[in-house]
């Protein structure tokens, strides 16, 4: 995507949904498309290589986050109170890393509680594959 950001996340958990819905980011950076991974959307089998239960996927610029590196970046771009806060502790490579594995913890604990299945991927067709960076 290479005007504004497209971020998959876990519709079925309440921690990502509301995450990703006090971002906010539409102030900061211009259009942002939010993709719940469980939707069907076709935008995410070009993205199979990237396990979407391991952590949400963040498409900005030419670039590819995955995990506790697209809650670092979406860490360093957002601006209201929130996200001062949520950019003060995650917005350091180091304690976004530490952190992301709790954050996943609680998630997959939250989804076991609720009865709701992991996100099932499938293959992409060779056209639409983009391969996770080194």
């Amino acid at each position: 995507m290479s005007d504004g950001a497209l971020i998959i996340y876990d519709g079925e958990c309440i921690f990502c949904q509301n995450y990703v819905r006090l971002l906010r980011l539409r102030e900061r950076i211009g259009r942002v498309e939010l993709v719940d991974a469980r939707s069907g959307d076709p935008r995410i089998a070009q993205y199979c290589c990237y396990d979407l239960n391991e952590g949400m996927l963040l498409a900005y610029g030419e670039e590819i986050y995955h995990g506790a590196e697209a809650i670092y970046v979406l860490a360093k771009l957002s601006s209201t109170l929130f996200n001062r806060l949520n950019r003060a502790i995650l917005s350091n490579p180091t304690a976004a890393r530490l952190l992301y594995p709790l954050l996943r913890a609680g998630r997959n604990l939250t989804l076991a509680a609720r009865g709701k299945p992991q996100i099932e991927q499938g293959p992409a067709p060779p056209e639409l594959r983009q391969e996770p960076r080194p």
